[in-house]
């Protein structure tokens, strides 16, 4: 124990640490203030008032919770003040002050209650940290964390689209892949592709019903610029759709849409449509929107290419290079699904053969280049004569063949008719000394209580059948049945 000296008495030595307590309260690193049990300020240390910037006579009297921002004093209505009341004490909760100049001051809060001698609650002592940093911490950890989870959506959203792409097997496989992609991708209200014809122009592949009204009121005139300067195209509101081509704001309200984004369907070779999104309010269009709707369209554009060249691919090897028209093998392919058809309907199915009448003349004496020309119109001609959906194809040379479903004899008779007239109508690239005609033969199964033939065996009548026509004189029909 310490025994004052003479010189300082225990009075002077009381003061002095009084004092030093004093100053430790008003100057310590934390604000400090002291309330009474129902939450009335009775004191406050320097720290607390130069933080706050509110003078210490204002805030003696005031309640802790009218200094509070809204956020905060509902906390501390609802869970503060009962935790405090409950448990006696609350440990490193989260509040924020307005401070005179109006701004906030986030605070990390510790309280402890007070008790008289009786055992009841006499005050509150409070002390409060400055959490700007930490919260300022906390903020940039957050930032960080979603810009991780944003990444990883992304990528998550690239790695199932490069799945859904990779087991596309045509263009409009890949066209529903894509929409569905990026509808989800962009968090769009619907999703569409335009794709580029044999024509060029644009044609929708996959798009909701609104989508026809769109394009009318503007849409592919955005889309045909997206391709053109292949760059993203983005309408964030409804006035800048006005602003941009007047109507296509009407058209985007009535069907309850407000925003658009359009990304070119590009690779260095070759443009080949559009994905658009579409947004049932105002978007604004960052640079993680753009980059991931680019991502999806230069993905969906490379795998398009590789899609379009095996249909191309396919398509040669069942399609005569000249008119377009079926080949042999297609032919007999579909011949034969017709005949299995026609066996399990009970209908009947004709086969027309036709074989030109004077187009060797025209070969020989006016060139093979000439030739060309009569068969690619002869062909055309037969298409537009043919009923829809009835398979036309170049059996070889000069010969044709279209497969008739559902049709007799008289009906197969008729058809072969019309086919023969269409190819008698003269031809203005073919000087009028050159007459073309075609002798016609028709082959008919009756299905109902009779075997099935084979396709060749089908196809053999119905040469035979078109072989009288050319012994009787040519430029006429024939009709046979199997």
């Amino acid at each position: 124990m310490t025994i004052p000296s003479a010189e300082q008495p225990v009075g002077s030595e009381r003061r002095e640490a009084e004092e030093t307590f004093a100053e430790l309260f008003e100057s310590a690193p934390c604000g400090y203030l002291t309330t009474t049990p129902d939450g009335i300020i009775t004191r406050v240390n320097g720290t607390f008032e130069q933080w706050t910037g509110h003078a210490r006579e204002t805030l003696v009297g005031t309640p802790f919770a009218d200094l509070l921002t809204p956020a905060g004093n509902l906390f501390y209505e609802t869970r503060y003040a009962m935790v405090l009341r409950l448990a006696g004490e609350v440990r490193e909760v989260a509040l924020a002050v307005r401070r005179a100049d109006g701004s906030e001051l986030p605070l990390l809060v510790n309280a402890i209650v007070v008790t008289n001698a009786e055992g009841e609650p006499a005050g509150i002592r409070t002390a409060v940290f400055d959490a700007t940093e930490r919260q300022d911490y906390e903020r940039q950890l957050l930032a960080a964390r979603r810009a991780a989870e944003a990444s990883e959506a992304r990528v998550r959203v690239l790695q199932d689209a490069s799945s859904a792409f990779g087991i596309a097997t045509s263009a409009q496989d890949l066209a529903v892949a894509l929409a569905e992609s990026a509808r989800t991708a962009l968090r769009a209200s619907s999703a569409a592709v335009l794709l580029t014809g044999e024509t060029g122009e644009l044609a929708p592949s996959v798009g909701d019903e609104p989508l026809s009204s769109l394009l009318e009121a503007g849409l592919r005139e955005l889309a045909e610029q997206a391709i053109a300067s292949g760059e993203i195209i983005t309408i964030s509101s409804l006035e800048q759709a006005g602003a941009i081509i007047p109507g296509l704001d009407d058209a985007l309200h009535r069907h309850r849409l407000a925003a658009l984004s359009i990304a070119p369907l590009r690779t260095d070779v070759m443009a080949s449509g559009v994905v658009i999104g579409l947004f049932g309010r105002d978007r604004a269009f960052d640079d993680d929107t753009r980059n991931i709707q680019a991502a999806l369209a230069r993905q969906a554009a490379q795998v398009l290419r590789r899609v379009l060249l095996q249909e191309e691919l396919e398509h040669r090897a069942l399609h005569d290079q000249l008119t377009g028209l079926a080949n042999r093998k297609l032919l007999e392919e579909r011949l034969e699904a017709g005949l299995s058809a026609a066996a399990r309907s009970g209908r009947p199915l004709s086969v027309v053969f036709a074989d030109l009448d004077g187009f060797k003349t025209i070969n020989d004496e006016l060139g093979h280049r000439v030739g060309d020309d009569v068969l690619t119109e002869v062909a055309t001609r037969l298409r537009r004569a043919a009923r829809g959906g009835d398979p036309v194809a170049r059996y070889g040379g000069d010969e044709f063949v279209i497969v008739c479903e559902d049709a007799d004899s008289a009906a197969g008779v008729v058809i072969a008719e019309r086919l023969r007239l269409e190819v008698r109508r003269p031809l203005d690239t073919i000087p009028p000394a050159y007459p073309l005609a075609a002798s016609l033969g028709v082959a008919t199964w009756n299905s109902a209580g009779s075997t099935q033939p084979s396709s060749a065996a089908m196809l053999r009548a119905a040469d035979e059948a078109m072989y009288k026509s050319k012994h009787a004189g040519r430029d006429r029909v024939t009709a046979v049945t199997v």
